[in-house]
């Protein structure tokens, strides 16, 4: 049930119960595909050797690599006869991984979307408009599910076509959305040229953010302008997608689902476990999926968790922003940032726009920084001072958040590429250089 307060409000001690029972159940699930029936055997873990959830620890991790290497069907637990859906990613950088449901999974899955939804205020009476991609794309199909099992009306709309985004809001009086962060800052500017106040002129009151990390000052942008509460999601299509963690309404963490994952954090180059408010990669292990379990799978994503229980009284620990993924770390002169911290800094000023972008060279053997921002068309018309002003106070905001002095070009709006699906923030042209 997916407003199931016994089960989000579990004491630690029971939950920790629950979670090895749990694990047991799915070690024994897991010894029935080819992958991890090797695996196990070798490492000499059984249901019954899994004692403590700190054995998990005795368990090897698995990688995105592990899981193209197990393709199609090295992680299958089940016969494919029971397998009623399939998930996979864009494969992008290599061969795409797939995961596997049965109708058991979905169920679980839907499950936890809900609970999230109704967790931030959705209720039977909302209509809720899709924006995300549906097909293998794991986002739009997760939160579809889950609407429908809460028993909202779901506009399964899609992402892209603006303006019809926009004429379904009006005429089917949308108040819930769930769309990508870059996306909704695009579609200020939609409304703007649409003659659309949203907060007058539609019925908008919650979206939900998800499928690339964003920073707090985006969320706060786009409430402002939507005239809703902003909730952040995340989640992996190796975990199922969305659902993962989710904010309550006090929108300070994500409450990771601890009734349906093990949660760790590590140093990525250590492998190390980090301690609660200390930055590491999240690891994660299915506990309740039949079809293709997974154990202590390595993430990619940086966050961490909050030493501190939430006031909202929910015992499932919190995990901060997504600060990015080890492997979209900008590495320039030397020193490691990720493009959400330059996000973070340039929607501080209020004279920016909702687009940049970040363009990477070697000049003079050296690493070199561009940072293309636009800005409200008045900063061109008035005092080329103040223009001026506004590029020296970013250049200097960014190079005491970032360390490096980046080359700042302020352009008018819309004059940098636009996209309707995932915000392309970087260019790196040193790639070419080897």
């Amino acid at each position: 049930m997916f407003w199931d307060n016994y089960t989000e409000t579990i004491d630690r001690i029971s939950l920790q119960k629950l979670q090895l029972k749990l694990l047991q159940k799915t070690i024994e699930r897991a010894q029935h595909a080819p992958y991890y029936r090797a695996l196990l055997q070798q490492e000499g873990i059984t249901p019954d050797t899994i004692r403590s959830l700190d054995d998990l620890r005795r368990i090897p991790f698995a990688t995105k690599d592990i899981l193209r290497e197990q393709y199609p069907y090295g992680f299958l637990a089940v016969s494919r006869d029971e397998i009623v859906r399939m998930h996979s990613s864009s494969g992008t950088t290599g061969r795409a991984t797939v995961i596997f449901h049965t109708i058991s999974d979905i169920k679980e899955w839907a499950s936890l979307i809900a609970r999230c939804m109704y967790m931030t205020g959705v209720r039977k009476s909302d209509v809720f408009q899709n924006m995300m991609g549906y097909g293998l794309f794991t986002g739009g199909i997760g939160f579809h599910y889950g609407a429908e099992q809460l028993g909202a009306l779901v506009i399964p709309s899609g992402p892209g076509n603006t303006k019809r985004q926009i004429m379904l809001m009006r005429e089917f009086e949308t108040t819930v959305i769930h769309i990508i962060p870059s996306y909704a800052l695009h579609m200020i500017k939609a409304f703007a040229d649409e003659g659309i106040d949203p907060k007058k002129d539609l019925k908008l009151r919650i979206a939900y953010l998800g499928a690339e990390p964003h920073s707090e000052e985006t969320r706060r942008r786009v409430e402002a302008a939507f005239g809703v509460r902003a909730y952040n999601s995340y989640g992996l299509s190796e975990m199922n997608g969305p659902g993962v963690a989710f904010e309550c309404p006090e929108q300070n963490g994500m409450h990771v689902w601890e009734d349906s994952y093990i949660l760790e954090v590590i140093n990525p180059k250590t492998l190390e476990p980090v301690k609660d408010g200390e930055e590491g990669e999240l690891v994660f292990t299915t506990l309740k999926r039949e079809g293709m379990p997974i154990l202590r799978y390595r993430s990619r994503d940086l966050a961490a968790v909050y030493p501190d229980p939430c006031p909202c009284g929910r015992t499932h620990r919190r995990i901060t922003r997504i600060k990015g993924r080890t492997d979209d770390m900008l590495i320039v002169k030397g020193v490691n940032m990720y493009p959400v911290q330059i996000e973070k800094t340039l929607l501080s000023f209020p004279e920016v726009g909702t687009n940049f972008l970040i363009i990477l060279d070697h000049k003079d053997y050296n690493d070199h920084m561009t940072v293309k921002v636009e800005v409200s068309s008045a900063m061109f018309t008035g005092d080329l001072k103040t223009l001026h002003n506004l590029k020296k106070a970013i250049t200097e905001r960014l190079r005491s958040e970032i360390l490096i002095t980046p080359e700042v070009q302020l352009v008018e709006p819309d004059s940098l590429p636009k996209t309707e699906g995932k915000a392309v923030r970087v260019i790196d042209n040193r790639k070419q250089w080897g």
